[in-house]
This record gives C-alpha cells, structure tokens and sequence, in this order.
C-alpha cells in the first residue's frame, strides 16, 4: 500500500464545553519501521482468538483496524492470514509508535495512520489505491491497559495524575477543564448516561461544590466522600464518574456513531465487520446499526413485509454478542465486560 498524505486537519468540538475552547486535531502518516519506541505500550487484545477465526474467511484485501492501539489485533490477524494487509489507525501517539513497531516485521502489508476511528472512510480513500478490496473492518473500543496504568494519562482513579483523560493528549479540551467549566446539570446527564442514575444530581453537585479540582486522586476522593457507604456497589465508587468523563472528553459514542457505516459500508462482497464493545452504551449503538445494515434500513413496520424497496446487503455473521471466555476474562479483568459482534457483506447494490 502506498503512503497516505499528511496534515489533515480537523477541528474538535463539543457542546460541553464553553464556546471559544474548541481545539485541533492532526492527523498524520506512521509508516510502520525505523521507529524508536518512546515507552512502553504492552496490551494484550482481547478476544484476539475469535477476531482473528472470523476474518479467516474474508477475500483477499485490506482489514481497516479502526483503533490499532498497540497492534495486538494487527499482529495476529496478519500473522494468521497471509491473504490479507492492513491499515490501521489510531489517535493516540504513544500506541502508533508501539504498534510502528510491532508490525516492522510486515513491511508493505501495513500501513498507520494517525486519525480519529470516525475518520475511518476519509482515510481509507486517501491512503489505498483505487479498486482496493476492503476485506473486513475492526473496532476494538474503549481504553487500553497502558492508558489506564500511566499516570500521567490521567484516566485511573487508581493513580494519582493530571486530569486529562484524551486518546489524543496534544488535542482538544481536556477532563480538567470538563469537570472545572462544565455545568452540573450536563455532568449529571453524562454520569446517568454511565449508570449513575440514583446519585447523578448528587456527584454533579460535589464536583461543582469541589471545584477546582485538578488531580485524578482529587477527583476520586471528592466523589468517594459524595457517595453513602450504604450505595456503593463492588468496585471503586469513582468508576463509572471516570469512565463517563473519558467518553465525554474523546467524544467515543459520537466517534462510534460515525465510524459504523464506512466500516460496514465499504466491505467487499464477503468482508466482515467486527466490533468488540465495552459497555452497553456502545453495544447499543453497535447492535442497532447492524440491524439497520441487515434491513438494509427499512422503514417499515416490524412483522410486515417490505414495501419501502429497501435492499439488505449485509447479514450477522452469528446472533446477539459474544463474550469472552471464563479463562480470558480470568486472566484479562478488560475481557469480563467485552462485547464482540459481527456483520458480512454478502451483496453490492447495483
């Protein structure tokens, strides 16, 4: 594959944040080799066994890994299929370099980029040559083991660190400045969203109270002391604040959101789009786009025929979602919560 051009630039929003806060977001090209790792990003993927048995039947082509992190997933699937090369993408810095250099060994069979996974369709048409086969897509989704164990990455309430909490930590507002500026109300709508619903209202009240706060240990123990000890469910009481202010801040339900149709809409006759979700918000939003592409997003009432002349084009490659096995989440805790579902392209419109 040839080498995608560089500078694209972005602009990063969100209605969270008070106007005039907007940052940039740069895309640029990582080819893989001749690149010294700066740290080190050691993941294990998960599911890997099962995403790779699934893309074994995809035609000959291009697997677009929509969140290469650091090239677990890509590492396998090319290792396991020698009929397939890959573009990967990511936005995160430190796992492009990680995964630069874990996939050196497969020369010309993969390609980086450094982009946002909603960029999925515009850098598929500027980085492959034209007629290129798209022979299965991947999103593994969420946050990855060594965001989570830097500190100063800022998304554990285990360490103590800057509130941060970006994929991307040269771009875009911040949790720091999320959970200083933002409204109680909007907080509370994210933390209900997380499933927070009885101390919504009660944790948004807190951290307004609490302001400024700074640090993730600030963070955690302001929302510790907001919660009864009668309440708290298994596990850290700051889990699900924090994990809604990273979806928050990366703006992951509306990256999904956008990235689902070029990831199903691109395939090749036989391609396969795998996605691996982490919660239930973004299992909903993976479950209800794939049975849009397997109506070929019909309108009409359930339980009656077609009358709207939609044409499906696409089917599940198996019902519901799968999980990962009692060994695997044993040994991976990320596995327990993994979500894995899967969709085929079996026909292109005419």
């Amino acid at each position: 594959m040839r080498s995608p051009s560089t500078s694209t630039v972005e602009d990063f929003s969100s209605a969270l944040f008070p106007a005039g806060r907007s940052g940039r977001f740069s895309e640029s090209t990582w080819l893989v080799g001749g690149l010294r790792m700066g740290q080190d990003f050691a993941h294990d993927p998960v599911m890997v066994d099962e995403v790779v048995a699934l893309l074994g039947p995809v035609p000959p082509g291009v697997v677009i890994d929509g969140t290469v992190g650091g090239g677990g997933h890509a590492a396998a699937i090319l290792d396991a299929h020698p009929h397939l090369s890959l573009l990967g993408l990511d936005r995160d810095p430190d796992a492009l370099e990680a995964a630069a250099d874990r996939l050196a060994r497969f020369g010309a069979r993969a390609t980086l980029r450094r982009a946002r996974f909603s960029a999925l369709g515009h850098v598929a048409a500027e980085a492959l040559p034209a007629g290129t086969v798209i022979a299965g897509s991947l999103l593994d989704l969420g946050v990855s083991s060594p965001q989570l164990d830097r500190a100063e990455r800022g998304f554990s309430y285990r360490q103590d660190g800057p509130l941060d909490m970006r994929m991307d930590p040269t771009a875009g507002p911040s949790a720091l400045d999320l959970v200083n500026e933002a409204r109680a109300d909007d907080l509370a709508s994210l933390f209900r969203d997380s499933g927070e619903r009885r101390l919504a209202h009660r944790l948004a009240r807190a951290i307004v109270s609490g302001r400024p706060i700074s640090t993730t240990s600030q963070l955690a123990d302001v929302v510790s002391a907001a919660v009864p000890a009668a309440l708290r469910r298994r596990g850290h009481p700051a889990r699900r604040v924090f994990q809604a202010l990273r979806i928050a801040v990366n703006e992951e339900l509306n990256e999904l959101s956008a990235a689902l149709e070029p990831a199903t809409g691109l395939l090749g006759v036989g391609g396969r789009c795998v996605v691996i979700a982490y919660h239930s918000g973004e299992d909903r939003i993976v479950k209800a786009a794939f049975a849009n592409a397997v109506t070929g997003g019909c309108t009409c009432p359930v339980g009656l025929p077609c009358v709207c002349g939609a044409v499906p084009e696409h089917r599940l490659v198996f019902g519901g979602a799968r999980k990962a096995s009692a060994d695997e989440a044993a040994r991976n805790h990320r596995a327990d919560s993994a979500r894995l579902r899967a969709l085929e392209r079996f026909a292109v419109a005419s």
